[in-house]
């Protein structure tokens, strides 16, 4: 059997849990909008098209905040379009995923769902095909109160009041050549500057998101953030980032330890962020917006089984990269929610890709059921239970060797501390594909008295690491009670079993 130490002390913090941690991303794209959180006639949608059973998975997920509407379609998008009485709404050739967008859900739709399932709006504005004035005209539009042509436009549109919409995305992976209006990080830098300069004119309240790498492996990494910053380090709160991972060729020991590429990712930004900031001689900080990160199949998309990445034709609203996720996903998964909380005191959002359908951890068919993916266990218990203040884990684990990424802690974990509730919780994954793991852990500081919390998800009986929930089975992969958790004061100990992940939530006593 395999075996980790790992101690947490009780004043040994990174910092508080920032809530916008548990956010998620809702674009146009294949049927995340239409047949997922949308679809009128649906015996499960209410009057306005929202679909129930859809809202009420969004809402036991727990998701906190939802980035809108893009994604590669903002790039080619007008917020326009999406506004205004539904039947006189234009239909459009999205470019981006080569479909046909309705515009029969836009941005009061959004707005409206969004206090429903009780989350933040993140808007995305268009910086590739259009610039300043479609930006701040935006803002003027959803938050000013009333008394101008915008605003009241949007009081005419049936919203009185302001939708306030705090956060907003300075575009969307510009870097990238396949991005509609794809610009030099001088070209896009200056943009941002301007653009953000001009939507703080309108609402001085607002965050604001500048465009990143969209991924560590751009040959423009680092030279991008730091030429970007250069520019709009003044404008600008936050640095996005977007990341994706995926088994190549079986290599599952590499794929279960993406972790440990997401924290180069982070801390290589975060390094350009601070370099700049002392370069400028600044004294705020820019923080991270991990606004997309998932597993994505983006290989291999031609089987039967896995959709293409773009549509063939012009349709509306076809199946695109509707991933089945599995046992080694969700692992995976939970170890990418490790690494983003134990850089919580500089990644303060982040945007699983995406809610519904589209590699989403929820899944549903039109005039159809919706269920719960693998994935979405790690997130729902994660988003949940991690409360308080971070924090530092020191672990001491057998090693994996991986091709990929170099060796990893076999035992991969995250933990937080509720005061006011009195509780640690620990988020643990055993990444060892055939041996258990005994894990002692050392309380310093704290007296467990109970475990109020103990499940685990891993391979089912029977299954195998590739087995995942499906329509007609949709309960195949799930949470089962841990047993086994031992407590002894400041310490306790457990087993994880192989290829597993895990939540243990103890009900602790300052020593």
């Amino acid at each position: 059997m395999s075996t980790a130490r790992i101690t947490l002390d009780r004043d040994f913090t990174i910092g508080p849990v920032p809530r916008r941690l548990f956010g998620s991303f809702v674009e146009h794209m294949g049927r995340c909008v239409y047949t997922g959180i949308y679809e009128p006639g649906h015996p499960e949608a209410d009057e306005k098209g929202y679909r129930q059973d859809v809202l009420k998975l969004v809402k036991e997920l727990g998701a906190t905040v939802v980035r809108y509407p893009g994604g590669n379609f903002v790039s080619g998008y007008n917020w326009e379009d999406g506004v205004g009485p539904v039947e006189g709404r234009p239909r459009r050739l999205d470019g981006a995923w080569h479909t046909i967008e309705t515009n029969a859900f836009g941005l009061h739709e959004f707005v409206d769902w969004s206090k429903e399932a009780g989350v933040e709006v993140m808007e995305a504005i268009n910086l590739g095909t259009r610039g300043v004035d479609a930006a701040r005209e935006l803002v003027e539009y959803a938050n000013h109160p009333g008394g101008t042509a915008l605003s009241d436009r949007r009081i005419a549109n049936g919203a009185k009041d302001p939708f306030d919409i705090k956060l907003w995305c300075l575009g969307n992976e510009l870097d990238g050549p396949w991005q509609i209006g794809h610009k030099t990080a001088d070209e896009y830098g200056r943009l941002a500057q301007e653009a953000g300069k001009a939507m703080r004119f309108v609402d001085p309240s607002i965050e604001l998101v500048a465009v990143g790498s969209s991924n560590s492996g751009m040959p423009t990494f680092g030279e991008w953030e730091h030429t970007v910053l250069s520019h709009a380090y003044d404008e600008v709160d936050y640095m996005s980032m977007h990341a994706y991972y995926q088994e190549h060729d079986g290599d599952a020991l590499s794929f279960l330890a993406s972790a440990v590429d997401m924290d180069y990712f982070i801390e290589s930004v975060v390094a350009t962020c601070d370099a700049v900031r002392a370069k400028r001689k600044a004294t705020k900080h820019i923080n991270l917006s991990f606004d997309e990160w998932n597993v994505w199949y983006q290989r291999g998309l031609d089987t039967d089984d896995q959709p293409h990445n773009v549509s063939k034709g012009w349709v509306e609203h076809p199946r695109l990269i509707e991933d089945a996720y599995n046992v080694t996903d969700a692992v995976v998964v939970g170890t990418l929610l490790n690494s983003l909380l134990r850089h919580g005191d500089r990644v303060s959002i982040a945007n699983q890709a995406q809610l519904v359908n589209v590699i989403a951890p929820i899944r549903s068919e039109e005039n159809g059921p919706a269920w719960r993916q693998s994935i979405f266990w790690p997130f729902a218990r994660t988003a949940e239970l991690a409360k308080g203040q971070i924090l530092r884990t020191a672990v001491t684990s057998d090693r994996v060797d991986t091709p990929q990424f170099g060796d990893a802690d076999l035992v991969d974990v995250s933990s937080t501390y509720d005061e006011e509730a009195g509780r640690v919780a620990l988020f643990l994954a055993n990444r060892g594909l055939d041996e258990s793991a005994d894990v002692s852990i050392d309380l310093r500081g704290f007296t467990a008295s109970r475990v109020t919390r103990a499940e685990v998800l891993q391979i089912p009986e029977g299954g195998t690491r590739k087995s995942a929930n499906t329509e007609s089975e949709q309960d195949a992969v799930g949470l089962a009670p841990l047993d086994g958790v031992t407590l002894d004061g400041s310490s306790a100990r457990l087993t994880l079993p192989a290829l597993s992940w895990a939540v243990v939530e103890l009900e602790v006593a300052k020593a």
